[in-house]
């Protein structure tokens, strides 16, 4: 007899993702800093991002594991393939989009998301063990 799903239906697993995206809106992240030159202290107040690392826990804290609908572990959650891209790209795009608006730091949703730009100019991706620096100058006739 198969084990019972913690989540009913990929709805379900909707309906979870958009609880945790209404907590992060109502449950900001607070900072104190000084500014000026007397050092003000003030409280700045922002946004929780949306993560899928915050999704797990925050599903956790609900009392469901959701690690095994996202790895589809033993092909027993097929049916939740769909809905959980949805929700990967639906965290990848509040992240894209917030790097390039900058909302979010753009650096570290480049790095969560792939995105960096990887550029081997010089070596075809051998190897490089000298660096040969060739000095030229104008002849001076």
């Amino acid at each position: 007899m198969a084990k019972p799903k913690y989540i009913e239906s990929p709805h379900a697993m909707w309906e979870l993702f958009m609880k945790y995206v209404q907590w992060c809106k109502d449950n900001s992240v607070t900072t104190e800093d000084f500014v000026g030159g007397a050092g003000k202290k003030v409280t700045r107040s922002y946004e929780r991002p949306l993560t899928v690392s915050g999704f797990r826990v925050f599903s956790h804290k609900q009392g469901v594991t959701i690690n095994h609908y996202f790895a589809n572990t033993d092909g027993a959650y097929e049916e939740y393939r769909t809905i959980c891209r949805a929700i990967e790209d639906e965290i990848r795009d509040y992240q894209i989009t917030g790097g390039l608006i900058g909302i979010l730091n753009s650096s570290i949703t480049q790095r969560l998301n792939g995105l960096t730009e990887r550029v081997d100019q010089t070596s075809g991706g051998e190897r490089v063990n000298n660096i040969t620096v060739e000095i030229v100058r104008p002849n001076e006739d």
